[in-house]
């Protein structure tokens, strides 16, 4: 995507309270002054807006796939938004998502929606480690069906223990590209760009933040 669709990406994600700045207490434990929780997106008009931004990162990306993958939770979401605005640009795909925990009645299994197979794009929100993703890879692999890479709003940029970022781990176990639609870098860059109307202290503890663990 452009800078300037970045920009409004980043924009978007503030006015629904996606990222926040403050003190989060991480999964990890790791404390951050910012947070990105895509599960703020809560209203129709928010969602069409979410899977536009998603759609116009798959079009820019030249990604060809079959069947859009939402990993649960926040992926389902994400997932329908995104086919529903591709389908309105006239590309035609099936989602897909997996259940936490395997139903043992009715249709059974771990797998809903769209049969899995051929080419299968994986979705979801922020990448941290990349362990919702990993954790629905088995199955889709487990049908037969090949991952053709997988697309998230934003990249942490967070070094894993290999000592490379978290999306280079993820892109070497799929064996596929992982794209995002911003990054920690485009939001520093916005904050830098917003000037007055920017907390000098919030830029400063995102830099630190950054040159610490990214």
């Amino acid at each position: 995507m452009t800078k300037t669709s970045k920009q409004a990406f980043i924009e978007f994600m503030l006015a629904q309270n996606v990222l926040r700045f403050g003190e989060f207490t991480l999964n990890s434990g790791r404390i951050s002054p910012y947070f990105f929780n895509l599960g703020a997106v809560s209203q129709g008009a928010a969602f069409a807006k979410l899977g536009e931004a998603y759609a116009e990162a798959i079009v820019a990306a030249d990604l060809q796939f079959d069947v859009l993958f939402g990993p649960a939770y926040k992926g389902i979401p994400i997932a329908v938004a995104t086919a529903i605005a591709l389908a309105q640009r006239g590309v035609h795909v099936g989602v897909a998502y997996n259940r936490k925990e395997a139903k043992d009645h009715g249709e059974g299994g771990s797998l809903v929606g769209a049969e899995v197979s051929g080419r299968v794009l994986m979705i979801d929100d922020v990448l941290t480690s990349g362990k919702a993703i990993r954790q629905a890879v088995s199955l889709v692999r487990g049908t037969g069906a090949r991952i053709v890479g997988a697309l998230i709003a934003l990249d942490r940029q967070e070094l894993s223990e290999s000592g490379t970022t978290a999306v280079s781990d993820l892109a070497q176990h799929l064996d596929a590209p992982v794209i995002s639609i911003a990054n920690l870098q485009d939001v520093i860059r916005y904050l830098e760009q917003a000037g007055d109307n920017a907390n000098p202290t919030t830029l400063e503890q995102v830099r630190e933040y950054q040159a610490a663990y990214c």
